[in-house]
């Protein structure tokens, strides 16, 4: 995924890319009560309210929260494409697209075992011709 000239670049503040070009998830829980957050930043708990935080890696494992078939999106986007919410095991909810799964209305099943993998995103590129890497969700 890496190419030395041209470098992949996150596609969102929440991945993180190592100088061998392999991406993980980074997000922050709540020291107080424990609450996950797909961020790299935040002020306060949306539970507790406190304002104590680490960074942490969640698992890229996890379950389908729910899931929307998406007939018309961005130009350049192919369609339809399926359109998830997954609680990451130990980890924060994430949004993202489900891929590997039949675009077909009541094929997809709530509570369906996922995994994040990695991916260019859709081929778009930056100004130096940088690729930019996603994140997706496949069936576990």
């Amino acid at each position: 995924m890496s190419d030395t000239a041209n470098p992949p670049k996150a596609a969102f503040p929440f991945i993180k890319i190592d100088a061998g070009g392999r991406a993980s998830l980074t997000a922050v829980r709540c020291k107080a009560c424990g609450s996950w957050y797909a961020e790299t930043h935040r002020l306060a708990c949306a539970r507790c309210g406190k304002r104590e935080f680490e960074t942490a890696e969640p698992t890229l494992t996890g379950k389908l929260h729910a899931a929307s078939i998406v007939e018309r999106g961005f130009p350049g986007t192919p369609t339809p494409f399926i359109s998830a919410v997954v609680d990451l095991d130990d980890g924060p909810v994430l949004k993202g697209m489900l891929r590997g799964v039949a675009c077909k209305p009541g094929e997809i099943p709530h509570g369906r075992r996922v995994k994040v993998v990695f991916d260019d995103a859709l081929g778009r590129k930056d100004a130096e011709g940088n690729s930019y890497v996603s994140h997706f969700f496949e069936p576990a």
